[in-house]
């Protein structure tokens, strides 16, 4: 694997749980070429090690604490990633900071690492997201695909092949052959 796209959070309080909510929309709606792992890394911390290491990129996807109106866009790049997870990112902060950490001493830290994410508004005890920070997801995911064509790594909007074949028979059916 040389990108890994990795969702963060806890999906039981709020708007942390906003990169899991971001990577699983991904997921779900874009073709990754066969080096490119989307996961979701919900709040596992060290566990993540093996992922990580076999990743020459990384983006990282999660709620970041910011200055900024909730659901505004954060990236963090390059040597800021370190400190940023240790003082802005929300519950789970310290499995984030030690994952990172631990891929460093161990000399397995990704060449590039990027943090994406959104401001949140609550981080309380909740399983939805606010909607200031859910309506800017789509937003959120299209900034995620152009950072990693800009790594070298295209995703491609996938074909549901429901929708296809609904339009071919709404298509047929409004023929006067019926064919």
């Amino acid at each position: 694997m040389s990108l890994l796209i990795l969702g963060l959070g806890n999906i039981l309080c709020s708007d942390d749980g906003v990169g899991v909510a971001a990577v699983s929309e991904l997921a779900r709606e874009y073709d990754a070429p066969g080096d490119v792992r989307i996961l979701d890394g919900g709040t596992l911390g060290l566990a993540l090690l093996p992922y990580l290491q076999e990743a020459a990129s990384a983006i990282l996807v999660d709620a970041i604490r910011a200055d900024g109106s909730p659901g505004a866009l954060v990236r963090v790049e390059g040597s800021e990633v370190g400190p940023a997870v240790r003082e802005r990112l929300s519950v789970h902060q310290v499995g984030v900071a030690d994952l990172l950490d631990g891929a460093r001493w161990l000399d397995l830290y990704p060449e590039s690492v990027v943090l994406l994410g959104l401001v949140p508004e609550s981080l309380e005890l909740g399983v939805t997201l606010s909607p200031s920070v859910e309506s800017q997801i789509p937003g959120l995911i299209a900034r995620i695909i152009e950072e990693a064509r800009s790594l070298g790594w295209p995703l491609t909007r996938k074909v549901h092949h429901e929708a296809v074949t609904s339009a071919l028979c709404r298509a047929a059916a409004a023929r006067p052959d019926g064919l």
